[in-house]
């Protein structure tokens, strides 16, 4: 009968961690990635856009009632809200390395002026 307390040997740890890894590496290798990735960045990207929009609104809006200034904070906020959107839409462009984010290759960063 089995001990209950009793640790798996180095071996038996070994053993179990290379048939994860292989079967990790299968599904990777079946995996429709970049198609994936390509959905997923553009989710990301109108998630961002529409939540800066919210976000500033829902300030502004909060703010005009608060100090009873309605609409001019929640229309200044709108803007600044869309803008941030807009940097953060242009960041994740940019950071993504994919079509829209890549270099060609005769910019100036690559002659290193």
């Amino acid at each position: 009968m089995n001990e209950p307390n009793k640790l798996p040997s180095a071996e038996d740890l070994d053993a179990r961690l290379k048939r994860a890894q292989e079967r990790e590496a299968k599904l990777r290798q079946g995996s429709d990635t970049p198609r994936s990735s390509a959905l997923g960045q553009a989710m990301r990207v109108g998630i961002e856009l529409v939540a800066g929009v919210a976000v500033g609104s829902l300030i502004g809006y909060l703010l005009d009632h608060w100090l009873g200034t309605r609409p001019w904070l929640m229309i200044l906020f709108f803007f600044l809200g869309s803008g941030a959107g807009m940097m953060n839409v242009y960041r994740v462009a940019g950071a993504s390395g994919g079509s829209f984010g890549k270099q060609r290759s005769g910019d100036e960063h690559d002659r290193g002026a």
